[in-house]
């Protein structure tokens, strides 16, 4: 019996060991099969796995290639190399379900977009409803998951409208997960963008009931070319790209946007917005945002500083529309076309209401910054509606504010500019920060040329001017949106040159009114009062009026006076100066006059030497010399004349020709055929191409100097005349001119001019402007 009992024990434990055996061995390929037959019906989906192993002992479960295909689709939604997870069997006989490790290795998921709808929807719909009725069972099931890893990661995002293609990688994922008595998850993670630079570090703990959570992140140099994608649905054209530095700690609450609270740093660096990647419409160097206590829900706002660094602006004007127009559509119509599609997603559009709502609150808020600065600023502005290009830029512009603080009555802020190509700007302000319509202003304007704004006086009135400094200073007090302001215009010594002919302008009598409205001083000098309200001021013009009628029945008085300026000044300028009309190489009959009487000058005194200085317009020269040699090409074609038999009546008749005549539009439409030239100069310069262009320009500066040279070839005094390199200057006058320079003394009748105007500008009344009269042609111009 004790035989048989031990047998049996034997061969039972035999079977036992066979059996378990033969689980162990069966079980993972049983496992394999039934999760390949029955995972449509447990997530809706196909799920193919190379390997899987399973030890029911232990609890170790792993997987190894696993792909889970696309809703009825043979695509990879999401592929891991290896997936371990360890079960403790020990506590499901408990009644908890307890994972101890779950690790991803290398899973690649990718997630596609089309308008609002998602890839995983289908997987949302099929667990949406609990797997288990929890009213049906007793005792609540206990769940939890103490290690969560997912290593080297790569996560891919694709939006199909847009479109947009976006990836991460090296995502690296670590927790102690959540057990069943706790509310809260905690954990860390990392990862790089798929293209382009940067790296992000995040901590971060989420309670999975109140969603309310706390995260510090970490970014350096982070690509930010996913804007670019999304970008190109709210524009006709352009480029953006910029980097992001942070260092954030938040807290806040899911369920409410304005429930956030934010501290650390901000940067974005090298942001560039425009045309394309060499054209620029925006630009920094870098904004940085250093946050206090930035909190919307407990209305305050308080920031250690603001700082920009080399922001820059361009605004041009076009003949249609202007160039935000041309990229975001007429009164931004691209963008409303996007808001107004509530089923459509924008990444941009979405973060700018964040960050609306973020700021809504903020002059209702407590706010505080206590030091707010831009650095090297560039505000440019393009106007190309005119006959000619008008350009300035605000450079180097800079603001500075300290302690702004709504607690404080006022607020002082500097802004400083300089006036490209000549000028300077200063501004003081004094505001309330609780009410922007409560503030006190003191500007200047100071040493800006008249001839800056020839294309608007050769557009309205055919004549450029060639002298004259406007000045503008004000004082402004406004109290409750109420002004009261005292602003002064000065214009010294505006004169009038050639008029332009042409069909491009209009025609105003430009001399004629200047005779009206310069004062007996030959400055034009205007005190004018602006009073009212912000929305509706109301411009005080007695000043004006006034010295009209003075102008009109006392300057005659001093006509003796005013000419004798003129005459002087002249003369001091012919002395030292040669100045060249647009695209003229023959010289005029003063002109010759002046060169015949230098010449005289130098063979009378051999020993003398005179050095030319040629300062060129360049930029001005050329943009003349494009519109001739477009309208040229236009006018040999709807003529069929050949070059060969072009006339001097031709050349004539082209400077005729309108630049915005529609047949010779037409004619560049034609020509140049492409969407992105907004201008008739661009499209001039498609047509004719800078080879073209430098060398007519070279061709003209060579005529100008061999007619100059001429005249002392005649007499045998070239020899004392040394014609140094040509100077690409923005000349003060606007014209391009050479400066002459006498290496022995000054002629005599040169000093007389001298003595002659320093003592007509310390009389009365030109002595109460003291230095502020014009600066002389002889000056050297800014580069």
């Amino acid at each position: 019996m004790k035989i048989k009992f031990r047998k049996s024990i034997i061969y039972t434990l035999i079977i036992i060991t066979i059996l378990l055996t033969l689980l162990i061995v069966f079980i993972s390929p049983i496992a394999k099969y039934l999760l390949e037959k029955y995972d449509t019906k447990l997530i809706g989906r196909e799920i193919l796995a190379e390997t899987v192993y399973l030890n029911p002992f232990t609890g170790y479960i792993h997987f190894q290639n696993t792909n889970i295909l696309e809703f009825k689709s043979d695509s990879i939604f999401l592929s891991i190399n290896d997936l371990s997870l360890k079960l403790s069997f020990r506590k499901l006989l408990t009644g908890k379900i307890e994972i101890n490790s779950l690790i991803l290795d290398s899973p690649r998921l990718m997630i596609l977009q089309n308008d609002m709808k998602f890839n995983f929807r289908d997987l949302i719909e099929k667990f949406k409803k609990p797997l288990i009725d929890t009213n049906q069972i007793k005792t609540k099931t206990k769940f939890s998951i103490t290690h969560i890893e997912i290593i080297n990661g790569e996560f891919h995002f694709k939006e199909n409208t847009i479109p947009v293609n976006y990836f991460i990688k090296k995502f690296n994922f670590r927790s102690e997960g959540k057990t069943w008595d706790k509310d809260t998850i905690k954990g860390t993670f990392s990862f790089v963008p798929g293209i382009g630079t940067g790296k992000v570090n995040c901590s971060f703990s989420l309670n999975l009931t109140t969603l309310a959570y706390d995260t510090k992140i970490q970014i350096s140099q982070l690509d930010l070319n996913i804007i670019n994608q999304y970008l190109k649905e709210l524009t006709n054209y352009g480029t953006f790209r910029a980097t992001l530095d942070a260092d954030l700690h938040a807290n806040g609450n899911f369920e409410d946007q304005e429930e956030i609270t934010i501290k650390g740093k901000l940067q974005a660096n090298d942001f560039h917005f425009g045309k394309n990647e060499k054209d620029d419409y925006a630009s920094f160097k870098y904004v940085n945002i250093q946050m206090v206590d930035v909190s919307p829900a407990k209305h305050k706002y308080l920031f250690d500083s603001v700082s920009v660094l080399q922001p820059f602006f361009k605004y041009e004007r076009y003949e249609n529309r202007d160039n935000l127009e041309t990229m975001f559509g007429k009164h931004g119509s691209k963008i409303i076309s996007v808001e107004g599609n509530s089923s459509h997603y924008n990444l941009i559009l979405e973060i700018a209401k964040y960050v609306k709502i973020l700021a809504r609150n903020f002059f209702q808020s407590y706010y505080k910054i206590n030091h707010l600065a831009i650095k090297e600023g560039n505000l440019e502005f393009n106007d190309f509606t005119l006959s000619e290009v008008f350009s300035t830029d605000l450079k180097p512009l800079s603001m500075q504010a300290d302690s702004i603080d709504k607690d404080h009555q006022k607020v002082d802020v500097l802004f400083k500019t300089g006036i490209k190509p000549f000028g300077a700007a200063t501004i003081n302000l004094s505001i309330n920060p609780k009410d922007s319509a409560d503030f006190d202003m003191v500007y200047s304007f100071e040493k800006i040329p008249a001839s800056m704004f020839n294309p608007y006086t050769i557009s309205y009135t055919s004549f450029p001017l060639d002298h004259g400094t406007i000045e503008v200073k004000g004082n402004w007090n406004v109290v409750n949106g109420i002004i009261k302001s005292d602003n002064h215009l000065i214009l010294l010594d505006p004169r009038v040159t050639k008029k332009i002919k042409n069909k491009d302008t209009n025609w105003l009598p430009l001399p004629l009114i200047m005779s009206f409205v310069r004062d007996y001083g030959n400055a034009i000098d205007y005190e004018i009062p602006i009073t009212g309200n912000l929305k509706n001021p109301s411009f005080h013009l007695g000043d004006v009026f006034v010295d009209l009628f003075k102008n009109i029945f006392i300057k005659p008085a001093t006509t003796t006076y005013r000419i004798k300026v003129k005459e002087t000044e002249k003369e001091i300028e012919k002395s030292l100066m040669l100045q060249w009309q647009m695209m003229e190489a023959e010289l005029r009959p003063e002109g010759k006059h002046f060169v015949e009487k230098i010449s005289n000058y130098l063979s009378d005194n051999p020993e003398y030497k005179i050095i030319i200085y040629p300062h060129i317009y360049e930029k001005k020269e050329k943009e003349y010399l494009l519109y001739y040699e477009a309208k040229k090409k236009y006018y040999l074609s709807s003529k069929d004349i050949k070059t060969s038999l072009f006339s001097l009546k031709d050349s004539e008749n082209v400077n005729k020709i309108n630049t915005k005549d529609p047949a010779f539009q037409k004619f560049l439409d034609s020509n140049t055929n492409d969407s992105l030239l907004f201008t008739i100069y661009d499209k001039c310069y498609r047509l004719i191409g800078s080879k073209k262009i430098e060398a007519e320009y070279k061709k003209l500066n060579k005529k100008r100097e061999d007619n100059f040279s001429s005249y002392f070839s005649s007499k045998e005094t070239l020899k004392q005349v040394i014609i140094k390199p040509i100077e690409n200057v923005i000349p003060y006058s606007g014209f391009s001119f050479y400066k002459i320079d006498y290496q022995n003394e000054l002629p005599k009748s040169l000093l007389k001019a001298y003595e002659k105007i320093n003592e007509l500008n310390r009389s009365e009344p030109r002595a109460k402007y003291g230095d502020r009269n014009t600066p002389k042609k002889n000056e050297l111009p800014v580069k």
